[in-house]
């Protein structure tokens, strides 16, 4: 006897057309999935973002340092480096060392005003525990971040592009000189 089996179509549709119709509703249901997770952690950072604006101070402070650090080489207090979880703790993050008063702190900042910092003067920061969350400068507005070195592609692009505006000058200048001598 024969013992082959033939895949027979179901209801007049092919099998890859089965496997197509299965693979997209596993899709919508990872979206949908992801859907409300994403849903459910949004709700938690604003919920954490409420919390820390309501603990909210603002205070005077002389910056001394900022650097982008992992968590267990800034200097942050043990009972802080316990609280992050393991998976964090070799993430850099914004740190900044001020003085507020007589203290010497190590302050955690968030990332969209690390720039606009400015070492070794008084600023007036709004703090949460030791989460700098706004600053502003104390006699005059802080200044503009300095502008970033440009990467190597960039620079090497505008070189190129530079080099090409060059030579399309020089073929024009030679178009001319040859029409004027027709």
């Amino acid at each position: 006897m024969d013992c082959t089996m033939t895949l027979m179509p179901v209801y007049g549709i092919s099998t890859g057309m089965i496997v197509m119709i299965v693979v997209i509703v596993v899709l919508i249901a990872a979206l949908v999935a992801l859907t409300i997770y994403g849903k459910k952690l949004q709700d938690r950072q604003e919920a954490s973002q409420k919390e820390l604006e309501a603990a909210a101070q603002s205070m005077k402070l002389l910056v001394i340092d900022k650097k982008k650090l992992k968590f267990k080489d800034s200097g942050l207090p043990p009972i802080v480096l316990e609280q992050v979880p393991k998976y964090l703790r070799g993430r850099k993050v914004p740190i900044v060392k001020a003085k507020i008063g007589p203290r010497i702190m190590s302050l955690i900042c968030e990332d969209k005003i690390f720039d606009q910092i400015p070492v070794k003067k008084e600023i007036r920061a709004t703090l949460s525990g030791i989460y700098i969350l706004d600053v502003k400068g104390l006699r005059a507005p802080l200044e503009a971040a300095p502008k970033k070195k440009k990467k190597l592609g960039e620079r090497m692009r505008e070189k190129a592009e530079k080099q090409s505006k060059e030579l399309t000058k020089k073929r024009i200048e030679l178009e001319k000189e040859v029409k004027k001598k027709k």
